[in-house]
């Protein structure tokens, strides 16, 4: 994985041509914190055409609901242009939030990063 971009709150690699997005925080809770995690990702759709993007959550254990409002928008921006926004490694209490929101029929989880590039190459 050659590392592409890092702030005090993500860590953005590459990995076979997808975007691997690793929170470095446990809780994403703040506007401005949701908000420079949106201009990472909006950053990453823009540069490129096809995108596939794996968002990596397993060092979070809480995200707001504005957290959930811009992975909607990012799924969104990144399947108009022909890519995919896989989730990994989610632990079983924000997988709640997903079931609560009806959100688990919008995204793919996987366990953990290489399962989400696994299910990516085979796709």
């Amino acid at each position: 994985m050659n590392e592409t971009h890092n702030t005090e709150m993500l860590a953005v690699s590459e990995e076979d041509g997808v975007f691997v997005v690793s929170f470095k925080q446990a809780s994403i809770g703040g506007i401005g914190e949701v908000e420079k995690v949106a201009e990472t990702l909006r950053g990453l759709i823009r540069d490129g055409d096809i995108c596939d993007i794996v968002v990596d959550f397993s060092n979070v254990s809480f995200f707001s609901s504005q957290m959930l409002g811009l992975l909607v928008d990012i799924w969104r921006r990144i399947k108009d242009k022909g890519g995919t926004l896989l989730i990994s490694g989610i632990n079983p209490q924000l997988t709640r939030v997903f079931r609560i929101t009806h959100l688990d029929k919008l995204f793919e989880f996987h366990e953990n990063t290489e399962a989400a590039l696994s299910a990516l190459q085979r796709s």
